[in-house]
């Protein structure tokens, strides 16, 4: 099996009506994760080489589209929440690796919300940028 760098990656054998886990949405995510889909305010620090930063709500509430579960966050230390998934005990972030080496907590989270994270406009329309772009992908 192929090795990835996102938390629960190991365990992420669950399978959309298509057979796809989330390993395999990372693989396609991965050519589609761009600076447009990046939160505005970091931006200017997302690179090919660090793809995934910026791209968590969007890319957590479309794995919810998806295979359904909870949308969870991790409070950081700049007061906004870092989005994660967990469909019946099945715990992936495929956006895990924006943050290198640092180990971060996934236990005890409070769950997220799209309408509260869409509230945001730019946010909304990132996430259905990536969703389109998902869609023409596949």
């Amino acid at each position: 099996m192929k090795k990835y760098n996102f938390y629960g990656w190991e365990t992420a054998d669950i399978k959309d009506s298509l057979g796809r886990t989330p390993r395999d949405y990372y693989d396609i995510l991965s050519t589609l994760w761009c600076a447009e889909t990046c939160a505005p305010r970091m931006r200017e620090k997302w690179s090919p080489d660090n793809m995934t930063l910026g791209q968590c709500s969007i890319t957590a509430f479309l794995m919810q589209d998806i295979y359904g579960g909870k949308v969870y966050g991790i409070l950081r230390p700049d007061g906004n929440y870092h989005c994660f998934n967990d469909v019946d005990g099945c715990v992936f972030d495929l956006t895990s690796e924006q943050f290198g080496d640092e180990k971060l907590d996934y236990s005890d989270c409070p769950e997220q919300f799209r309408e509260i994270h869409f509230a945001k406009d730019e946010k909304k329309q990132r996430y259905e940028c990536l969703r389109e772009k998902l869609k023409n992908t596949l």
